[in-house]
C-alpha cells in the first residue's frame, strides 16, 4: 500500500537544498505496507523522541517533500477497487489517516468542540457550541452546517459503522455528553472512534494508549487487534520505549533521535539486536509486552495472541477500606467529608459507602496533610481530574460540597471568611491536560515559568529578584530539554558543570567560581514553537518553581522520553543539588557541582508541601508516592481502596498490581 525506496536523501521538511535547518529525513529508508500480505503485517513505529516518530508517521501518510517523487509511492491507492469504494481515497492524506495523541491539540476539542475556559466542562448549562460525542462523531459541529445532498444508502452505512465503533469502543453511555466533559482518556477512545467512521484504508496512530488505564489499554489492544487482522483498516502504532507493546504487533520500526532508523523488520529480529544494543541490564526501557485476546477467529499465527498476560479482577466489594491514619501532628491542607458529585440524576463522584472512624459513611471522605505523598489512580471517567477540580476550584460544585482547602470552605463560615480563588492559587502548584490545553501558546519559555507568580494564564508576573534566581536556575538546568537550538551534552551533567567552574584566587585563598551560562534564548522561543515533551517540563517547572504547598500533577510526564522524565523525576526530588546520569546499563546518581560550589537555587519537594499524583503508567509514578487512593469504575457500585507504598520503586510492580488488582 506504501511503498519508500532506498534513495538518499530523498526526504526533507521543505525543497531547499540540504543544510543544517533542512537535514534529510531517514536516509537509506526502505519502508513497504502490503495491501494483502500473506500473513497480517502489523507495524508499530517506536522511539525515545515523539519528533523522530511523529515525523515518520507523517512521511507514510505522503506529507515532507520526496525528491524525487518517485521515491515514495501509493500503489493500492491507484487501483479500480479503491476508486469502486471512495474516489476521495486516491489521495494519500485521506486514505491514511494520522490521529495523535501526544499534544494538547490533539484533543476532541481541536475540532471546535472544546470548553471556553476550564471550568466550562463542569457547568450544568449547555450551550449551543457543546456538541455531544453523537454530534461529534457524526460530523455536526457547526451552527451553520451545509445542507448537502446526501444518499440514503450512505446515510445507513454510516449509522451501521457507527453502532459498530461505538459498541467497540464502549462510548455507548457516553453519547449524549458534550465533548468537553469527557475525561481524558474517554477522549482518546472518541478520537480513535472518528477517525474509524472515515473508513479509511489506514490508521496512523500516535501514541494511543497514553493517558490510558491498564483495563482500557487492554480493550484498546484487542479493538485494533481485530481491525489490523481484517486489514480494515490497517495499523500502524508509533509508541515510546515505556509503552505497553501488544502481542499482536508483527514488525517493528525502531528510531534514534536524530531521524535515523535504527532497527527495522520482523518484531523478534528487532527487539533480539535492540537487547543485544542495550544489553539484559537495561532493558527495563525496552518495550514491555501486553496481551490483548483478538475476537477474530480466522487469526495468523504470526500474530497470535498471548493469553498468559495479566487479567483484571474487579473487587465485588461495596464498602470502602478506611483511609489510613493520618498524622495528627500535621496541618491539613484539604479535607473532604463525605463528598458527592453529581449531575442531575447522574452521579460521578462518591456513589459508595466508605468507612469512617469504625462508621459506614456515605461519599468520599479524604484527608492530605502537609508532608503526605499521594498518588490518585482509577480508571478514565472514574472521577480523578474532578477531585483535582474540586480542589483547584475549578468544579462550581465546590462551593456547595463538604470541602475545606487550608481549613476553609470556599464560602463564609460564622466567624471565618471563605477562601478567595487568588489566594488558593497562591497554595497550588498544577499541570495537567487541561492547562496545557488552555496555556498561552504565545508566551516565551520564561513567560510560562515566571506565569507561577501571575493570578491568570496571562497576567501580570509579580516577581522579586529571588524569584529571578530561581527562575534562571531553571531555565539553565534544562536547557537541554527547552531550548530546541541546543545541542550537545546535557549542561546539568556535573561534568558539564566542572567545565564551567574555574578555579582563581581571591586574597590569597583559592576558590572555585562557577560560571553561568547564557539564558538570552528564553525570551526568544515561545512556548508553542518547541516540541510537546518541551512543554510538559515548563508547565512541570511552573508548577513547581514557587514552592507551592499542595503540588499537583496530572500525567504531568507523559509525553516525555525515558530521560527527561527521570530527569524531572530527581528534580522534583532533589532539586539541583543531585543529577541522575545514565551510563551505559544502570543509572548514577550524582552530587551536582552547584549543590558543592553552594549555588543550589532550588532543591526538591520540601517536608512542609503536599504531593498529589495522577498517572496511568507505573513509570510515571515518582519514587515519592507513598500512600495512594484508587477510584472504583464508574456505576460499578464499588467502593473507593486506599493503600500504601513502601520501599517500593517504579520497577518494583508489586504495589502497582495492588492498586489494579492484577
Amino acid at each position: 500500500m506504501v511503498e519508500k525506496r532506498d534513495m538518499r536523501d530523498t526526504i526533507r521538511q521543505h525543497p531547499a537544498s540540504a543544510s543544517s535547518s533542512n537535514p534529510p529525513l531517514f536516509p537509506g529508508l526502505t519502508f513497504s505496507l502490503p495491501s494483502f500480505p500473506e500473513r497480517p503485517q502489523c507495524w508499530s513505529v517506536i522511539s525515545p523522541s515523539s519528533t523522530s516518530k511523529t515525523t515518520f508517521l507523517e512521511v507514510l501518510q505522503g506529507q515532507h517533500i520526496c525528491i524525487p517523487p518517485s521515491g515514495r509511492s501509493f500503489p493500492y491507492l491507484l487501483t479500480d477497487d479503491v476508486a469502486a469504494k471512495d474516489p476521495h481515497l486516491r489521495v494519500p492524506t485521506r486514505a491514511i489517516r494520522y490521529v495523535g495523541f501526544n499534544s494538547a491539540s490533539s484533543t476532541a476539542g481541536s475540532s471546535g468542540t472544546r470548553g471556553a475556559y476550564l471550568s466550562a466542562r463542569y457547568e450544568s448549562r449547555r450551550e449551543d457550541t457543546d456538541f455531544s460525542l453523537l454530534d461529534y462523531l457524526k460530523g455536526n459541529t457547526s451552527l451553520n452546517a451545509s445542507e448537502d445532498v446526501v444518499d440514503s444508502r450512505e446515510i445507513v452505512k454510516k449509522e451501521g459503522t457507527l453502532r459498530e465503533v461505538v459498541q467497540q469502543l464502549r462510548l455507548e453511555a457516553l453519547l449524549d455528553l458534550p465533548v468537553g466533559n469527557l475525561s481524558n482518556g474517554q477522549t482518546r477512545r472518541a478520537r480513535i472512534a472518528k477517525a474509524l467512521m472515515s473508513a479509511p484504508e489506514a490508521l496512523l496512530l500516535d501514541e494511543p494508549f497514553m493517558g490510558l488505564d491498564p483495563p482500557t489499554t487492554s480493550t484498546i489492544s484487542s479493538l485494533l487487534c481485530n481491525l489490523a487482522v481484517a486489514n480494515s483498516p490497517r495499523i500502524i502504532l508509533g509508541l515510546r520505549p515505556q509503552d505497553l507493546l501488544p502481542q499482536w504487533i508483527t514488525h517493528l520500526v525502531y528510531l534514534d533521535s536524530d531521524h535515523n532508523v535504527s532497527q527495522l523488520g520482523p518484531r523478534e529480529v528487532v527487539l533480539n539486536a535492540l537487547q543485544a544494543l542495550w544489553r539484559p541490564a537495561s532493558l527495563p526501557n525496552k518495550p514491555r509486552a501486553v496481551a490483548s485476546k483478538p475476537k477474530s477467529a480466522d487469526q495468523s499465527a504470526t500474530i497470535s495472541s498471548s493469553q498468559d498476560g495479566n487479567q483484571l479482577k474487579h473487587s465485588p466489594s461495596k464498602l470502602s477500606v478506611e483511609q489510613a491514619p493520618a498524622d495528627n501532628n500535621q496541618e491539613t491542607l484539604i479535607e473532604m467529608s463525605g463528598v458527592e458529585v453529581k449531575y442531575g440524576e447522574k452521579q460521578v463522584l462518591g456513589a459508595w459507602e466508605q468507612m469512617v472512624d469504625g462508621q459506614p459513611q456515605k461519599g468520599l471522605w479524604w484527608t492530605v496533610k502537609r508532608g503526605s505523598r499521594w498518588g490518585i489512580f482509577g480508571p478514565n471517567g472514574s472521577g480523578k481530574t474532578t477531585v483535582l477540580s474540586l480542589i483547584c476550584s475549578d468544579h462550581p460544585q465546590t462551593y456547595s460540597l463538604p470541602i475545606k482547602l487550608f481549613g476553609r470552605s470556599r464560602l463564609p463560615t460564622p466567624g471565618q471568611p471563605g477562601i478567595s480563588i487568588f489566594d488558593l492559587q497562591s497554595h497550588i502548584g498544577h499541570s495537567s491536560p487541561e492547562v496545557h490545553a488552555f496555556f498561552p501558546r504565545e508566551l516565551t519559555i520564561r513567560q510560562t515559568l515566571e506565569n507561577a507568580w501571575a493570578d491568570t494564564f496571562r497576567g501580570k508576573a509579580l516577581l522579586s529578584h529571588e524569584n529571578d534566581v530561581v527562575v534562571d536556575a531553571c531555565l539553565r538546568w534544562f536547557e537541554r530539554e527547552l531550548n530546541p537550538a541546543f545541542s550537545g551534552p546535557d549542561p546539568a551533567d556535573p561534568v558539564q558543570q566542572a567545565k564551567a567552574t574555574k578555579h582563581r584566587s581571591r586574597s590569597g585563598k583559592h576558590v572555585e567560581v562557577y560560571l553561568e551560562r547564557d539564558i538570552d534564548w528564553a525570551d526568544s522561543v515561545r512556548f508553542g514553537e518547541v516540541s510537546v515533551a518541551a512543554q510538559k517540563v515548563a508547565l512541570l517547572l511552573r508548577a513547581l518553581i514557587k514552592k507551592p504547598d499542595v503540588v499537583i500533577l496530572d500525567e504531568a510526564f507523559s509525553a516525555m522520553d525515558a530521560a527527561t522524565r527521570d530527569k524531572c523525576m530527581t528534580f522534583l526530588a532533589h532539586g539541583e543539588s543531585v543529577y541522575r546520569k545514565k551510563r551505559d546499563a544502570a543509572s548514577q546518581t550524582l552530587m551536582s557541582t552547584l549543590a558543592n560550589v553552594g549555588k543550589v537555587a532550588i532543591a526538591g519537594l520540601e517536608a512542609r508541601q503536599a504531593l498529589i499524583c495522577v498517572s496511568h503508567l507505573a513509570e510515571e509514578v515518582p519514587d515519592l508516592v507513598t500512600e495512594w487512593m484508587c477510584l472504583p469504575e464508574p456505576n460499578e457500585g464499588n467502593a473507593v481502596r486506599f493503600g500504601t507504598r513502601v520501599n517500593s520503586g517504579r520497577r518494583n510492580r508489586k504495589w502497582w498490581n495492588a492498586i489494579w488488582e492484577l
